[in-house]
């Protein structure tokens, strides 16, 4: 049954790009650039069917959506393009947070620089902590590398709670934020209006998508790809596995660290009571609701965690709840999350029209519903 529902969804998925390639380049961007200026325009629209409950702003919720879509593409290099169960990745979240507050806050002792100067710092910082986590662990497979992964975000919580410099709960005060100022003299990026802060993450969104994207059709991607589906045949094949996965885990922790920085910025506050395993639950969650491995899976994965909790604040308590379930009938039902799912119905749609009419042989529930030209599975 899973053969058979992995090979459906890669075939929504390749007949959803042979579609996109069918298209010349003018209709591509007819497409495109509609649909970028209505997402950028989505704070100043406020449309009445997706604006959030009065007791909280539209545009905050906005770039709430955006940070959890930026984390949620850097956590699906990991666990969905290399398959490596990762359970702390808060931490490299936390660290790109804590840089942006040591480097721009008056309450750290360190040199001021511009906050758009500390976004490379951070990312390069999450990097090494990247590499100081992944050299030693990444040895590891399934649950003993989630285990030591959930225990990173533990230690990195840990550390923000006791060493003085980090300063526990009472944290630091005035994080920076990028340069401008409005005609009344106010900064344009603060933490009461979300929507500079919106545009700001949704750019680095679509470069960072483009990077991935790149990677993933290169011999860097064909690797993780081959690491994730069976990691000893792929050694066996001659695929350096233990390089790939250090690139996988260093290129997700940067990605996390800028988001962390992001989230910094926009809060101008940063304290220990954000970093905790919950929030890492969050994090994966938003990768496998809305589909392990698939870009846009993944942002819509992101935007459910984080835009239900705003649109219905009656239900934001439960929410661990609703999404622990959702999680459990997506594992029974949907094991490859959201995306594809329209798929698997219309597949299940003709094998029902198929039996009603007495066309074809019967299908039986878990015969497979793509066979190769050999007639193999």
């Amino acid at each position: 049954m899973t053969t058979t529902t992995t090979k459906t969804t890669t075939s929504g998925r390749r007949s959803l790009s042979e579609w996109w390639n069918t298209l010349n380049r003018p209709q591509q961007w007819a497409i495109l650039i509609p649909l970028v200026v209505f997402i950028y325009a989505l704070p100043v629209l406020n449309p009445p069917i997706l604006t959030t409950e009065p007791g909280y702003d539209f545009p905050i919720a906005m770039f709430e959506v955006a940070r959890y879509a930026l984390i949620a593409i850097g956590l699906n290099v990991v666990v969905g393009q290399a398959g490596l169960l990762d359970l702390g990745y808060v931490g490299f979240f936390a660290v790109g947070a804590y840089v942006a507050a040591l480097f721009t806050s008056p309450d750290s002792m360190l040199t001021k620089l511009p906050f758009l100067a500390v976004l490379p710092i951070a990312m390069a910082i999450t990097m090494v902590f990247g590499v100081i986590l992944g050299s030693p662990t990444l040895r590891l497979r399934g649950d003993y590398l989630a285990i030591v992964t959930l225990g990173f975000g533990e230690i990195v919580r840990l550390l923000a709670d006791n060493l003085e410099p980090l300063r526990g709960n009472q944290g630091f005060q005035q994080v920076g934020h990028p340069p401008g100022t409005n005609a009344d003299g106010s900064a344009i990026f603060n933490n009461t209006d979300g929507t500079p802060w919106y545009w700001l993450t949704v750019t680095i969104i679509i470069l960072v998508l483009m990077l991935v994207g790149n990677l993933e059709r290169s011999r860097v991607g064909r690797s993780w790809v081959a690491i994730r589906d069976d990691e000893d045949a792929a050694s066996i094949m001659g695929v350096n596995t233990f390089k790939f996965k250090i690139w996988a885990f260093v290129i997700g922790a940067a990605i996390g660290g800028l988001s962390g920085a992001l989230y910094a910025g926009q809060l101008a506050f940063v304290n220990n009571q954000k970093f905790d395993v919950v929030t890492s639950i969050l994090f994966l969650a938003a990768v496998i609701l809305g589909g392990s491995g698939n870009k846009v899976g993944v942002i819509l994965g992101a935007i459910i965690v984080a835009y239900i909790p705003a649109r219905f604040l009656g239900i934001a308590e439960y929410r661990f709840l609703i999404f622990g379930l959702a999680l459990i009938v997506l594992m029974i039902f949907r094991p490859q999350g959201l995306l594809g799912a329209r798929q698997r119905l219309l597949t299940y749609g003709r094998q029902a029209y198929q039996r009603l009419l007495g066309k074809g042989e019967q299908i039986s529930k878990d015969a497979p519903v793509a066979t190769d030209k050999n007639g193999g599975q």
